[in-house]
């Protein structure tokens, strides 16, 4: 059984997602299950529990896919400004708890650290605004750089092309289980989930992959 701790410190590439890993993902889950549903209920004439209900339709319809990621496309899609809503609720974007301390120790390693994210480059931006979290990283890359989300085997091609990594002796923390079944596939060694992604909601329980509650649990 692969032990998190001895693979990360055997590992020569490290690779983290960001919301839900280092980010916590109530900011998101508030953003996209209460904000935008009560903007879109005020414009629409709809009850919230209409607009959420409706919404969650939406959102599955191409959950997994690159567009579930892309403002550009809800705003389009809503007819409302997607980033202007995340920007005026800024003071939400906090680090999960001990996520900072565990950069600080892994950029002190000699790791390669990469961010790997499927967020859409405008709320990157926005949170690395508030945050700060570009100086622990060597390089940061969205998944709509490639045109592929991480679900998908194409963007784990790209991003080898890219960075020229070893799978063999990679690390990939990630807090979504379709992705990490989709880094495993790719061959990448150590995949590792976190079980307590949305501070406002209990940890998960146990899934398929070995899970950490926070980053600092690796350490």
């Amino acid at each position: 059984m692969l032990d998190p701790k001895t693979a990360l410190g055997e590992c020569d590439t490290l690779m983290l997602d960001m919301d839900g890993t280092i980010l916590d993902l109530a900011y998101d889950n508030y953003m996209w299950l209460t904000r935008v549903p009560e903007e879109w209920a005020e414009r629409n004439g709809m009850t919230l529990h209409e607009a959420r209900e409706r919404l969650l339709a939406k959102y599955g319809n191409v959950q997994g896919e690159l567009y579930w990621y892309c403002l550009d496309h809800w705003s389009e899609r809503l007819g409302l400004d997607v980033l202007k809503l995340h920007q005026e609720h800024h003071d939400r974007i906090e680090y999960l708890p001990g996520a900072k301390r565990f950069l600080e120790a892994v950029r002190e390693s000699g790791k390669k650290v990469l961010l790997v994210t499927n967020s859409h480059p405008d709320t990157l931006a926005l949170k690395q605004q508030v945050t700060g979290f570009s100086e622990y990283f060597d390089a940061i890359h969205s998944a709509h750089t490639f045109g592929y989300a991480k679900e998908q085997q194409d963007f784990w091609h790209a991003l080898r092309a890219e960075e020229h990594f070893d799978p063999d002796t990679t690390m990939f923390v990630d807090d979504t289980e379709s992705v990490l079944h989709s880094a495993a596939e790719y061959g990448i060694a150590a995949c590792i989930t976190v079980t307590r992604p949305d501070t406002s909601e209990p940890t998960r329980g146990k899934g398929q992959f070995i899970g950490v509650e926070t980053l600092t649990d690796l350490l």
